[in-house]
């Protein structure tokens, strides 16, 4: 059976038969927001919706994409989500849902972020969803390829937002929202398009009586009639108008109407002509002059906050708030419906109401007062990621951070769980955050910095690189060299671990010149440690070593424990790679004691993995097979999938050697998925290679040769010489008496590739090489 290239991608197949790339595991996502409360009307629309449906037997749909468009504020996400729950049980694949947020003053959620959502969503993990959005698509519409899911697109402005979410099975149905009719959707995807205006006078009518009924007494229908019209006719001001009746039952509807009227009156000068926004925004103004004063001043500083969906605790430090008064303000603006609680302590703005909130914070806030807002909410998010740091990056050193402004108080967090919970629910925030401080040069670095080692173990790196570099030229500004080096080593190791290798070393190179100007020996000696890595994935073995045992002697001098213990680990690494079994065992021992005493369960299991390695090549199966599973479980109990993609090439490599072959075809499958999405190609290559010679050895050539192939081609264009040489030989000796001659050719071009590397290992490689025939013989 013959491995295939899908998308870019590999398949892998299992001793007994294939297995296509996706998770074992086929979550349900269960995604949909809260059914609206006291929906009313729309019954034909709903009637129009139920249309694209067939009957029971699950059929094909009528159309597989359906756009409910409208003026802002007709209530189409209500529709939709009505409709959606009522639906659901057709698609027991699940739903998924996302706010696209196309009309938030911020910005916009693009496909590629909206695919990340969905994928881990589908069970992909976060880290694993591929960079390249052509592959992200790909691997959402695999995913979803034999699924019967709904997909619910909130408030989408353009068809580029959309066209990427589009599953392609005929048993997937897709609603998108959106103000625009979204034409490209109809002609090129054959979606149907529901137009939504406002509602007739009777049905708005019904909509007041539904949420003010049991509140206050029953209102004359004509007054309801004059405060519908007034509101437009539009659900969204219908409903806060609605919800101000209800908080006010004893006051006359005369007497709203007439505040409203008023009100409406202030706006005529202001009007653009558009009734419908025109009443929506005096409906706002209406609801917010009446809120007591603490509660209109959180509301328009709320304005302020780098996102549209945040926390109470960062609430609280924006207004300088205590969080049990910023609770019960939240709790009013929710309760006068210019606010939604998404989850407990989690809140969101409608984009309407956040822009409003903005404006009125422009309008009313001194510019003083602004800027204090903001500096209070940038330094709680940078204060509670340092605390996160402690968990999720222990051995780093903290930020000498001035004590918080008066006002915030950050979040501490009892353990790594807690922290990285906090760290993935609000990275976007914190990356918000850290560009919201463009105008704020130490607060952009050092957002920069710590965000760097508060990363949840699910963000994807890419993120960070943008505010990287943005901190960098702010610590450029600021003339501060020690933190212009802090973040060349921090875009160093990103740039490292996407194989941007030459990029990686520019940053270390500049940023050791700085610390060794600066006197900083602890800084030098991490440089040392990092450049060293650089060599030893470019396998310059001797230069690596010298590295290594510069940065060790300045860790011992230093009294640096875990960094001692991290750079000898990495000089057991060139032992290993240069085959010098005995030296690479008592580095490891050295090392390993090392971390255990510090417990450093990230060190462990690096060196376990290598330990797994050593064991392996000396025939130790069992102990290399052990030693491999220990290091794959704390790469689990830390959510770190970087660390799980790589300790699980030892494990796929000791679990073909004691031929648990099927096994390690799993193992290989994962890393190279883990690899893939990652970005990081070399080792994802090496995935391929294991599993070439894992097929070897199930006496599958033609299997074994595709995954060589496509091996050493990575390695050829990444510019690895040493493992396309290694690809090289596996792929003739699949070939072997298949095709001779292609077989001598590749281990002719094997043999070229080596004879630029001295170590031990390299020698035998050679000598094997030069003992079997080639094309030149």
């Amino acid at each position: 059976m013959q491995a295939r290239s899908v998308s870019g991608g590999i398949h892998f197949h299992e001793a007994g038969g294939g297995r296509g790339d996706r998770p074992a595991a086929h979550p349900t996502p269960r995604q949909l927001p809260a059914d609206v409360s006291r929906f009313v009307n729309r019954t034909a629309e709903l009637d129009q919706l139920d249309a694209v449906l067939t009957g029971e037997d699950g059929d094909r749909l009528v159309v597989s994409v359906c756009v409910i468009a409208g003026t802002a504020g007709a209530g189409k996400t209500s529709l939709a989500l009505r409709w959606a729950h009522q639906v659901k049980d057709r698609f027991p694949d699940g739903q998924l849902y996302v706010n696209l947020r196309g009309y938030d003053p911020g910005e916009p959620v693009d496909a590629q972020e909206a695919l990340h959502r969905f994928l881990t969503a589908l069970g992909v993990p976060s880290p694993s969803v591929p960079h390249d959005p052509d592959a992200a698509a790909a691997l959402y519409r695999s995913l979803l390829a034999d699924r019967r899911a709904l997909v619910f697109l909130d408030n989408a402005a353009t068809v580029g937002q959309v066209r990427p979410l589009l599953p392609g099975s005929a048993g997937c149905l897709v609603i998108v929202t959106s103000r625009n009719r979204l034409s490209g959707l109809a002609v090129r995807d054959g979606a149907r398009r529901l137009t939504l205006g406002t509602l007739p006078e009777p049905e708005a009518v019904a909509l007041l009586r539904a949420v003010t009924t049991g509140y206050r007494p029953e209102d004359d229908a004509d007054k309801l009639a004059e405060l519908a019209r007034l509101c437009a006719r539009l659900p969204l001001a219908l409903r806060i108008a609605a919800e101000r009746a209800t908080s006010n039952p004893h006051l006359r509807l005369d007497d709203l109407i007439d505040q409203l009227r008023d009100e409406s009156a202030l706006w005529d000068a202001l009007s653009t002509g558009e009734e419908e926004s025109e009443a929506v925004r005096t409906v706002f103004a209406w609801s917010y002059r009446s809120l007591p004063p603490r509660a209109a001043r959180l509301f328009r500083l709320l304005g302020l906050h780098p996102g549209p969906e945040f926390g109470l605790h960062a609430a609280a430090s924006l207004a300088g708030l205590s969080p049990t008064v910023a609770r019960q303000l939240l709790d009013s603006l929710v309760g006068a419906h210019l606010l939604e609680q998404t989850a407990p302590d989690r809140y969101q703005f409608h984009d309407l109401l956040r822009a409003y909130a903005t404006e009125q914070a422009r309008q009313e806030e001194p510019q003083a007062e602004r800027d204090a807002a903001l500096r209070r909410v940038l330094e709680w998010y940078l204060h509670t990621a340092d605390a996160a740091q402690s968990h999720l990056s222990p051995a780093e050193d903290h930020l000498p951070l001035a004590p918080p402004v008066e006002g915030v108080t950050p979040l501490t967090f009892f353990d790594y769980d807690a922290a990285a919970d906090w760290a993935e629910r609000d990275h976007a925030n914190v990356l918000r955050a850290a560009r919201a401080a463009a105008e704020h040069d130490l607060l952009a670095w050092q957002l920069a910095a710590v965000l760097w080692n508060a990363q949840p173990p699910s963000a994807p790196l890419t993120e960070w690189l943008e505010v990287g570099r943005a901190g960098l030229e702010a610590a450029g500004r600021l003339g501060d060299r020690s933190a212009e080096a802090l973040l060349l080593t921090d875009l160093g190791m990103a740039c490292t671990r996407v194989n941007r290798l030459a990029e990686s070393l520019e940053s270390h190179r500049e940023a050791l010149r700085i610390w060794r100007g600066l006197g900083d020996r602890t800084g030098e000696a991490h440089s040392l440690n990092l450049i060293g890595l650089i060599c030893l994935r470019r396998r310059q073995l001797d230069k690596a070593a010298r590295h290594f045992e510069e940065a060790i002697a300045a860790f011992e001098e230093l009294g640096a424990a875990h960094w001692l213990a991290t750079a000898r680990s990495n000089l057991a690494g060139t032992h290993f790679r240069a085959g010098r079994l005995s030296e690479a065992t008592r580095a490891i021992e050295q090392a390993l004691a090392g971390h255990r005493s510090l417990d450093n369960r990230r060190g462990e299991g690096n060196l376990l993995r290598l330990l797994s390695d050593v064991r392996r090549e000396e025939g130790r199966t069992e102990e290399a097979l052990s030693s491999a599973t220990e290091a794959l479980e704390i790469a689990l109990s830390l959510r770190d999938h970087r660390l799980e993609g790589f300790w699980l090439l030892a494990l796929g490599d000791a679990q073909r050697a004691g031929g648990q072959l099927s096994e390690a075809l799993t193992s290989y499958q994962r890393s190279a998925t883990l690899h893939r999405r990652l970005g990081d190609r070399s080792r994802e290559a090496l995935a391929w290679s294991g599993a070439g010679k894992t097929y070897r050895l199930l006496q599958r050539p033609e299997d074994a040769a595709h995954f060589h192939r496509q091996a050493a081609a990575a390695h050829r264009e990444l510019g690895d010489a040493w493992h396309e040489a290694l690809a090289l030989d596996g792929l003739a000796t699949a070939l072997g008496d298949d095709d001779p001659q292609a077989a001598r050719r590749h281990r002719a071009d094997a043999l070229s590739l080596v004879a630029a590397f001295d170590d031990p290992r390299a020698a035998a490689f050679r000598e094997r090489l030069e003992a079997l025939p080639t094309e030149r013989d």
